[in-house]
């Protein structure tokens, strides 16, 4: 006999366990903790920046030992080939035959750590299996398991030895997290727990549990989709969307792709927080997330040192909220 699906009440708490164990390990990054929660819901990817050192890949880490989920990573480097990735042709000795062999990215959370630092030809290897759950090869198509998200970190471009993700690669991410540098007493409480032992490399020591599994996952998501949105709102999300794409200082505004990805984004944050339809305020609360990937400034933009989630946020002021 089966155990029931649980409500949504369960679902919710389970989640906030997956929170409090990543906190066991991961100290001043409550935003990021919450985003990669939310693209779990969305079924999204998430893409981390931040400067080495800010617990991006720790965070990946932990978070998938919080999740009775398969998980596999992979490093990304100049060298990297395609079929690294996705998986390639080998020859079986045994039955004198060529036959498919998996890659990594057969699973269902991929850590891809630095994925900047790949050429581009590489980083696009993951563009089928990313939007359509799938790897073609040798005129097969073989899909992807269930849930499956990638978890791709990267360091900020002006780095040296990174290459700019291309946009098609970049519309694909559900969201982009920015890591900061933690404030001093989050920073402070970091270094006291590598002061009492803590091993980043032993995350069992550090007491951090399984908590979710693919049953309560699939069931949270199913629970996100179902919060209502009023017709107001949805006009409103296009009428942001289409903000950025008259803005003086935007090159490229926001895909089609991108207004259904801040849509999805919304409706998970507002079930997360318990209310039943989707409000402006759960629109406005992942708009950056959702799109500071997504757009591009035009040269005079960067020039006058203007950010993208500056624009973005000027955006938001001009466009009028639904009452």
């Amino acid at each position: 006999m089966t155990d029931p699906t649980p409500d949504d009440a369960q679902l919710r708490a389970s989640l906030d366990r997956v929170r409090t164990e990543v906190g066991k390990a991961v100290v001043g990054q409550d935003g990021a903790v919450t985003g990669l929660i939310i693209a779990l819901l969305a079924d999204g990817h998430v893409l981390l920046e931040g400067v080495p050192g800010v617990a991006k890949t720790l965070l990946v880490r932990t978070l998938s030992r919080t999740l009775r989920l398969e998980t596999r990573r992979v490093q990304f480097t100049p060298d990297l080939m395609p079929g690294d990735v996705t998986g390639s042709l080998a020859y079986d000795p045994r039955s004198g035959e060529f036959a498919f062999r998996e890659g990594p990215v057969f699973t269902n959370l991929l850590l891809a750590d630095e994925i900047n630092r790949t050429p581009p030809k590489t980083q696009s290897a993951l563009l089928e299996a990313m939007e359509e759950r799938q790897v073609s090869a040798d005129g097969v198509t073989r899909p992807l398991p269930v849930p499956f998200l990638v978890a791709a970190t990267q360091n900020p471009i002006e780095y040296e030895g990174t290459y700019a993700l291309p946009e098609a690669q970049l519309d694909r991410f559900l969201l982009k997290l920015v890591l900061d540098v933690p404030e001093r007493d989050a920073e402070v409480a970091m270094l006291r727990r590598h002061a009492d032992g803590f091993d980043p490399h032993d995350l069992g020591a550090a007491g951090v549990e399984p908590v979710l599994g693919t049953v309560e996952l699939l069931a949270a998501r199913a629970a996100a989709r179902r919060v209502g949105v009023a017709d107001d709102v949805l006009a409103y999300v296009v009428d942001l969307a289409r903000a950025t794409r008259r803005s003086p200082s935007m090159r490229l505004g926001v895909s089609p792709r991108a207004v259904a990805g801040l849509l999805a984004a919304a409706k998970a944050w507002a079930w997360l927080t318990g209310v039943e339809k989707v409000t402006p305020d759960h629109v406005q609360a992942m708009l950056l997330p959702a799109w500071r990937h997504r757009v591009q400034l035009r040269p005079e933009a960067e020039l006058e040192g203007v950010s993208v989630d500056q624009v973005l946020r000027s955006v938001v002021q001009q466009v009028q909220v639904p009452l």
